[in-house]
């Protein structure tokens, strides 16, 4: 999970929303953060990045795997993860808007889908809602004009 909030924070100093994954599976550790603004696409939340990217490593879609991540997935991510085939989900922060692992939904949890994944929710939940805290206090103060672009705050 360390390594996630590493990815997290690489997130955060490039603008995005401080969202990092690791996905360890057969040996070999991947790593990604969200690159939403920076690719103005949607649908690049860190989870997605990161199983794409295994997926293509394996040359296959079910993987299987651990797979951390700092924030607890939306519905999307939930989805991509069950079509994975992950084994086993770790996140940090529980998302009281839009997480889809237990909290506003439980996508993964749904005892109607054959894929049963081992979920554990809140593992350095302190770190990475500070994370997630402290990057958006900087983006308000920024879209107020308290801090230029080039200054923004030290994250972690």
């Amino acid at each position: 999970m360390r390594t996630a909030l590493l990815a997290a924070k690489r997130a955060a100093s490039r603008g995005e929303v401080p969202i990092g994954a690791v996905f360890i599976c057969n040996g070999r550790r991947f790593m990604a953060y969200n690159l939403k603004e920076g690719r103005n696409d949607p649908t690049a939340h860190a989870e997605i990045l990161i199983l794409k990217k295994a997926a293509k490593a394996f040359s296959r879609w079910r993987l299987g795997g651990t797979l951390y991540v700092t924030l607890e997935p939306c519905a999307m991510c939930a989805g991509a993860i069950l079509e994975a085939r992950v084994n086993r989900l770790v996140f940090g922060a529980w998302d009281p808007k839009a997480g889809a692992c237990g909290s506003v939904h439980d996508v993964i949890g749904d005892r109607k889908i054959r894929h049963a994944i081992e979920v554990m929710g809140g593992v350095h939940a302190d770190l990475s809602e500070t994370l997630l805290k402290d990057f958006f206090k900087t983006r308000r103060l920024q879209k107020r004009g308290n801090i230029h672009r080039g200054e923004m705050a030290e994250f972690g």
